[in-house]
């Protein structure tokens, strides 16, 4: 028996009729479903266990029903198992989760014919260190934010391979994936990249200088980020998870070990672009 598995985000009242019909269509198919503990809100099933185990039962594939959000926890949960997952999009913006909730049945079709292309991205592993100690580790698909967590400057140095580069009096610093560069790095400032690139992208927020500009380096740089002076802050990864941060403290940044994986459609990065961010659009 073919096996998949379906993530979902809480309190999405339409999901009391798209789970079900879901479910169906699966059954339909030769399919043993396993549902997260969000899911089984919506509707009764007997194989339903935490979305951090669902990795166990090797699914050839995650529906993931809600907005961008779901898949950024989703990948967290899911991701270092490298099991391919099909986000529909049910949220307002819906970046990453590309395929709308009319296209959801002809593209697990698609999905079950082994017809649906399939691309891997990028995560960021980040430590945070302590007095010389590792206290927290965390992986991100979009980005990891140190920032302050009241209206005052923090001072940061930052180091890429263990060189100095820089020291930024900022609200608070980015790093990114090229994935993260449609999040809150382009709302920061930040280029676009294109999520094949293989880079980690640096974006202070609100720099005290005109000249800290965001800054590019390659995929297999290390990033390291020191708290040196200001107001302390908090580490927030993917917007979802994190913890406060003081001053001493270090943020050790560079690309993880494994790739997520992301069943889309056919449409181009540049069309998603224009479709969702109006990007060229007069």
């Amino acid at each position: 028996m073919k096996i998949a598995a379906i993530v979902s985000k809480p309190a999405k009242p339409e999901l009391a009729d798209i789970v079900p019909e879901a479910l169906r269509w699966f059954a339909a198919h030769d399919y043993r479903v396993y549902i997260d503990q969000q899911t089984a809100a919506y509707q009764t099933h007997e194989f339903v266990v935490p979305r951090s185990e669902i990795a166990h039962y090797q699914p050839e594939f995650v529906l993931v029903l809600g907005g961008d959000g779901t898949l950024l926890s989703a990948a967290r949960a899911i991701g270092a198992a490298e099991i391919p997952m099909l986000a529909v999009n049910l949220g307002s913006l819906g970046f990453l989760t590309e395929v709308r909730l009319d296209e959801l049945y002809s593209t697990l079709e698609a999905v079950a014919v082994g017809q649906c292309p399939l691309e891997s991205r990028a995560l960021l592993e980040c430590r945070l260190l302590r007095d010389g100690q590792q206290i927290a580790e965390y992986h991100a698909l979009n980005d990891a934010v140190v920032k302050s967590t009241v209206a005052r400057l923090i001072g940061f140095e930052l180091r890429v391979n263990g060189q100095h580069v820089v020291e930024y009096q900022a609200d608070g610093v980015i790093v990114a994936t090229p994935t993260g560069s449609t999040a809150y790095s382009l709302a920061a400032g930040g280029p676009v990249l294109m999520p094949s690139v293989d880079a980690i992208l640096l974006t202070p927020i609100c720099p005290h200088s005109l000249t800290h500009r965001p800054l590019v380096v390659s995929g297999d740089a290390r990033i390291s980020v020191r708290l040196d002076s200001g107001a302390n802050g908090v580490l927030s990864v993917d917007g979802q998870v994190g913890m406060p941060v003081a001053q001493g403290d270090q943020i050790d940044c560079c690309k993880a070990a494994y790739r997520v994986k992301l069943l889309r459609m056919s449409r181009s990065f540049f069309d998603v672009l224009r479709s969702k961010l109006r990007w060229g659009q007069r």
